[in-house]
């Protein structure tokens, strides 16, 4: 039986975005700035926009948890690639540092870094991207940032709309598909043999 779309929370987006083009702000600043306010969420777009939010709301972040469970639960099965929550930042090929909720990425990517740099943001961008939205975004920069992780090399995106029971595929080459409230989605060909049961967050 198909479920009736969440009812947004009543949660008022926070979120302040400065233009630092001119600051001249480095990876390493922007890595000790994050480090120093673990409290907030921060991306740097590659246009120099710096994005900060405030933490989620309890059931966003559930939700989200919820999804990285059952990813990495898969992962340790597999046994290919290593699974990232939203705290892990990805420098990304346009030069922007952003922070996907979900992430995958295959161990021999991985293998082309020391241990000093995987403790830094990770140069690459992730095989597959997954991002769930939350009151604090909105469609429009979600998609945005899909075709981002797309056009910089993700194989594999998923955007997770809970409140209109909606879930957008990205692949690159191919248009976005949209699934109306889904029963489950399936990760094939990149992700084998994963597939995740969207009701479990709508």
């Amino acid at each position: 039986m198909a479920r009736e779309p969440l009812v947004r929370e009543q949660v008022i987006p926070s979120k302040l975005v400065l233009n630092v083009e001119n600051v001249g702000l480095t990876e390493e600043q922007f890595f000790r700035l994050c480090s120093d306010n673990r409290d907030l969420f921060m991306e740097l777009t590659a246009q120099k926009e710096l994005i900060i939010m405030a933490p989620e709301g309890l059931n966003s972040s559930e939700r989200s948890n919820v999804f990285c469970y059952h990813l990495t639960d898969w992962a340790r099965k597999d046994g290919t690639g290593i699974v990232y929550g939203s705290a892990a930042g990805y420098k990304l090929p346009d030069g922007a540092i952003r922070g996907p909720d979900a992430s995958w990425v295959r161990r021999d990517r991985l293998a082309a870094f020391t241990k000093e740099e995987l403790e830094k943001f990770g140069h690459l961008c992730p095989d597959f991207v997954a991002e769930v939205m939350s009151p604090r975004n909105t469609l429009t920069e979600l998609r945005e940032k899909m075709a981002e992780y797309i056009a910089n090399g993700a194989r594999l995106g998923w955007l997770i709309d809970p409140y209109d029971a909606r879930v957008y595929i990205y692949r690159p080459g191919h248009p976005v598909e949209c699934l109306e409230n889904p029963g489950t989605i399936s990760g094939d060909p990149v992700l084998p043999g994963f597939v995740f049961e969207v009701s479990e967050i709508l």
